[in-house]
């Protein structure tokens, strides 16, 4: 309705190149073309771990690494400047071999499951049979399940306690040592404590939960008509559409920043174990390997 273009992009592993250098440049272009101020944009890496290599990793290319560098230097270097018109998303089925610097400069994680409670299984049979069928849907309310709103409420009501196994044990032991955390000084011990747990749980991961609570604060539906009609707020001065915004923002609470230090704090823990669990289950393998081998050659010499 206001006229500006939308642009969307996608940088996946066609555009890694064997040519040293090609790889950042394909990088850089596709920030730059999002980054656009002209532009309402949007951003997508699809299978992030394999486009992106970790630093130190022998399996990784070099133009792997140049698109680590690249990346981490659009999403918070020293020349980033935040303008606000643009996302961009990181999409993996393993994000434990993501880059540790490079996944902690993503802001919101999401944990994006296939179908979980009985509601769910028959919401995606019904979606993927389509409507080419007479078959009776039966006692159940179609996709009220899957409604976005109550969906998210009952994500975030799902974080006043971790789920972890390991930051559990480490909430247990502060709120048993320092009861409810309701203060700033309680939840930064808190902080510390996970900080101790995993030393990966730097400064950087304060800022993405604070920005986490901030977005919070501004999850609200925008008025349809102010959409419709951009003289209503999108050609405002900037100082009333602050106005305009203020009026409409949720104070931020307690509640709120102890549920994403959770689940911010619950993502790190989950990847560190997988991690872990992968590189112990392929050590293991390769004991059994050699184990076996010496078997054999043991064999074959007697």
């Amino acid at each position: 309705m206001a006229g500006y273009p939308f642009r969307y992009q996608n940088f996946s592993i066609d555009q890694i190149d064997s040519y040293q250098g090609k790889s950042g440049q394909n990088a850089k272009a596709f920030i730059d073309a999002v980054l656009d101020p002209s532009v309402i944009g949007f951003g997508t890496i699809d299978d992030i771990d394999q486009v992106a290599g970790k630093r130190g990793d022998r399996q990784s290319s070099a133009g792997q690494q140049e698109v680590t560098a690249v990346f981490m230097q659009a999403f918070a270097g020293a020349g980033t400047v935040v303008r606000g018109n643009c996302t961009f998303g990181m999409f993996s089925n393993y994000p434990e071999n993501v880059d540790d610097a490079l996944r902690q400069r993503a802001g919101a994680r999401f944990l994006v499951d296939g179908p979980q409670s009985r509601e769910d299984y028959i919401d995606i049979l019904s979606l993927l049979l389509g409507k080419n069928h007479a078959i009776p849907v039966g006692e159940h309310e179609l996709f009220a399940a899957q409604e976005i709103k109550k969906a998210v409420a009952a994500s975030f009501e799902g974080h006043s306690k971790p789920h972890e196994a390991g930051l559990l044990t480490v909430w247990d032991r502060v709120s048993a040592e320092i009861g409810k955390l309701d203060t700033l000084a309680k939840m930064g011990a808190y902080l510390k404590a996970i900080q101790q747990a995993d030393e990966r749980f730097t400064g950087r991961a304060i800022k993405n939960i604070t920005d986490a609570v901030k977005v919070r604060a501004m999850d609200f539906e925008l008025p349809d008509e102010w959409m419709e009609a951009p003289d209503l707020f999108l050609f405002k001065p900037y100082d009333e559409k602050l106005a305009m915004i203020r009026g409409l923002m949720t104070p931020i609470s307690v509640e709120m920043v102890v549920q994403e230090i959770n689940r911010y704090a619950d993502s790190e823990f989950r990847y560190a174990d997988k991690s872990d669990e992968v590189a112990i289950a392929g050590m293991v393998r390769d004991f059994g390997r050699t184990e076996e081998a010496k078997r054999r050659y043991l064999e074959g010499k007697g």
